[in-house]
């Protein structure tokens, strides 16, 4: 017998929605945390499945994506995604051409719709993501309502506006935001929305969608968290790809060789990409505490009174939201550079990209390879990153079991 979630009442469930960062390569732990929670849950294709609201950016765009399109299904269709990953390959996927940096702003091969300077040839990855999705099935599934949203994040080039590309259901309005930071755009969710929100710049090409130019929606807006809400959600599961480690002292009287590009490469994407979810996060948690309060000190009238002042400043009210959060339990910088050691010593490296990561197998230091784990595109990885994510789901099994109710 199908599973249909039921709330305490009986009434429908609420709408759970899936948020899903940025973080190149690491976006397979995403893929391996959804495979965790369906076998938790223990559905099956005929089942309903877990989510019915997905964002992501970058990344997580594409996760969302394909989700998306196998939102009739309550196993997401995960086996399907995680051949996906596992069929990566580091010579086909990971092609580096230094030359490109200096590419024009327009492209000059025609009918191209990517511009701009980058170091890795976009092609392989495209149409490896192109052919992975059924895209018609998107719009199938928010027309039935099968779905209810997919968002997806993209900054704009031109004018530096965060752009939420929203495809939402006939029964679901997306609540814009008033910030004049971000805007959104109704319509089909299609590949070059997608590929325009996983351009980080200067390693992808920049993507043309319509007649407007666009990037990595992480670099501004990693962690979707707000278009979720907007779009009607009552509850979340967030990936977060970020290991989160304990704060350490440091001592500013211990020399420290100064890093070399490669570590600073790494620790500025990490700070781009990944950094800005903890505080989303954390300004989450904040608001829920700050709500539970008001509810307990305000009046009834009192507190639709502050709901109607925050729908006119912001365009919705604040509510309480159930989060469940997910972290690697492990440091993927870490287990990248196990990897490319590996990789470096079979030659499955072309010499561009060996010389980028030259210091990684000297014995030094494995957050090193910070660099490496938003670039490797490789199967094997991938693969760990996926058992990682299906290990931590499964670490907290009683959690999920509740939170889904």
């Amino acid at each position: 017998m199908a599973k249909v979630w039921r709330t305490v009442s009986g009434d429908a469930s609420p709408r759970t929605g899936l948020v899903l960062s940025g973080g190149g390569a690491r976006g397979a732990y995403e893929v391996g945390v959804v495979a965790g929670i369906i076998e938790v849950l223990g559905l099956t294709d005929a089942d309903q499945a877990p989510f019915s609201i997905f964002c992501g950016s970058s990344v997580g765009a594409v996760n969302s994506a394909f989700f998306a399109s196998m939102g009739h299904r309550g196993d997401l269709g995960i086996d399907r995604l995680k051949d996906v990953w596992r069929s990566l390959d580091i010579g086909t996927h990971l092609s580096v051409a230094p030359k490109n940096l200096w590419k024009p702003p327009k492209d000059p091969t025609p009918g191209s719709r990517e511009y701009g300077p980058r170091l890795l040839d976009p092609v392989p990855l495209s149409l490896h993501i192109r052919d992975a999705i059924e895209w018609d099935r998107i719009g199938r599934n928010i027309d039935a309502s099968t779905v209810h949203a997919l968002v997806v994040t993209a900054l704009d080039v031109a004018d530096g506006v965060t752009t939420m590309f929203a495809h939402t259901a006939p029964n679901v309005p997306f609540e814009p935001s008033r910030d004049p930071r971000r805007r959104a755009v109704d319509g089909p969710v299609g590949p070059d929305e997608i590929l325009a929100s996983a351009a980080i710049p200067f390693l992808f090409p920049g993507r043309k969608v319509g007649a407007r130019h666009f990037v990595d929606g992480s670099l501004r807006f990693n962690t979707p968290i707000a278009p979720a809400l907007r779009s009607g959600a009552d509850r979340l599961v967030v990936v977060n790809l970020i290991t989160q480690h304990p704060p350490s002292s440091s001592d500013l009287h211990a020399e420290s060789p100064y890093p070399d590009a490669v570590f600073l490469a790494g620790k500025m994407l990490t700070a781009l990409l990944l950094d800005p979810v903890g505080y989303d996060l954390q300004v989450l948690e904040r608001f829920n505490k700050l709500l539970a309060t008001l509810d307990e000190v305000l009046t009834p009238q009192e507190r639709l009174r502050i709901d109607d002042v925050m729908r006119k400043v912001r365009g919705v009210a604040y509510r309480h939201v159930d989060s469940l959060v997910v972290r690697p339990s492990a440091d993927i910088g870490r287990i990248a550079g196990e990897h490319v050691r590996r990789l470096r010593e079979s030659g499955a490296f072309s010499w561009a990209f060996s010389m980028l990561l030259e210091r990684i197998d000297k014995g030094e230091e494995d957050w090193e390879a910070d660099w490496a784990s938003f670039l490797l595109f490789d199967g094997d990885f991938a693969e760990a990153l996926i058992d990682m994510g299906r290990r931590d789901l499964h670490a907290r099994a009683d959690e999920v079991r509740m939170f889904f109710g």
